[in-house]
């Protein structure tokens, strides 16, 4: 029997004004390895054109549920050292990409894990304080700026997640990764907003992102006119007016857009400007 059979005719509007409602929400498939939230975004913002799409993309993310059913997936599957991995500041005009890995105790429940974006970071120092206390292994990596112009923010990122999982010991027998697959020889389950899901790429989102905006507040007092301690480099107006006003650092990623098209010459150390003398020599020197 149908719902709408046995509602009164009296309340079939009512019905039909609910069930219009819950059709703005793009329903989540149960396997969200392979479901991305674009689509799910896409739809959101097209029925709320006041709503933008990265705060659809966080209101989104709130609805999703982190667990270990990934973990236990693996477990059961024989893997007893199972590392979450992820990246922060891929996004980000300034500074290096940092990636973490964690292998979570399985006997040690931590609870509160979730994407490190939807932590107060209060909350979540208090929680990489317990992930380094009580998880099996953690390790962090990082690229750097010059590095992220030479490979491309993708490839750095991937290689900053492989370097942290090569830190880790024990060694993992099994990786939970964020979205995307690394050069390790591991199983590995790439898993699509893998940090809302997984507790354990939850753990390395925590951790990546506590360390990042820590280097951040002390590049901020090295380069003051950008406020780089409130954005951690990422492009906001008043980072954009900074960079308009006084051009990119050396640690500005060059092969951004909002980098590389700013016309002001670029901040350098005074350490970077300076040629060992070289001696003269003569053409005589040359041929003899």
């Amino acid at each position: 029997m149908k719902i709408r059979s046995v509602i009164p005719s009296d309340a079939r509007n009512l019905y039909s004004a609910c069930e219009s409602l819950l059709a703005r929400f793009h329903p989540l498939d149960e396997d969200v390895e392979t479901t991305p939230l674009s689509s799910v975004i896409k739809v959101s913002v097209s029925k709320s054109p006041a709503l933008s799409a990265s705060a659809a993309k966080l209101r989104l993310l709130k609805r999703l549920r982190c667990t270990l059913r990934y973990e236990k997936r693996a477990w059961e599957s024989g893997a007893s050292l199972v590392a979450g991995v992820d990246e922060v500041g891929h996004g980000s005009l300034f500074g290096c990409v940092v990636a973490a890995a964690v292998i979570l105790d399985p006997a040690y429940r931590l609870r509160g894990l979730r994407d490190s974006k939807l932590l107060l970071p209060e909350r979540r120092e208090i929680l990489a304080e317990r992930i380094r206390e009580h998880a099996v292994a953690w390790a962090i990596a990082a690229v750097d700026a010059a590095r992220i112009d030479q490979i491309n923010i993708y490839q750095a990122s991937r290689v900053a997640m492989r370097e942290a999982v090569m830190r880790l010991a024990p060694v993992p027998d099994h990786l939970l990764v964020d979205a995307v697959r690394l050069d390790c020889e591991q199983p590995q389950v790439p898993i699509i907003h893998g940090d809302a899901l997984s507790a354990s790429i939850a753990a390395a989102s925590i951790l990546a992102k506590v360390e990042r905006d820590r280097m951040m507040c002390e590049w901020d007092a090295v380069f003051p006119a950008y406020g780089l301690a409130s954005h951690k480099g990422y492009s906001t107006p008043r980072h954009l007016a900074a960079l308009r006003e006084f051009g990119p650092t050396a640690l500005h990623r060059q092969s951004f857009a909002p980098v590389w098209q700013n016309p002001v010459p670029q901040e350098v150390f005074g350490f970077m400007s300076e040629r060992e003398p070289v001696d003269e020599v003569s053409a005589e020197d040359l041929a003899g």
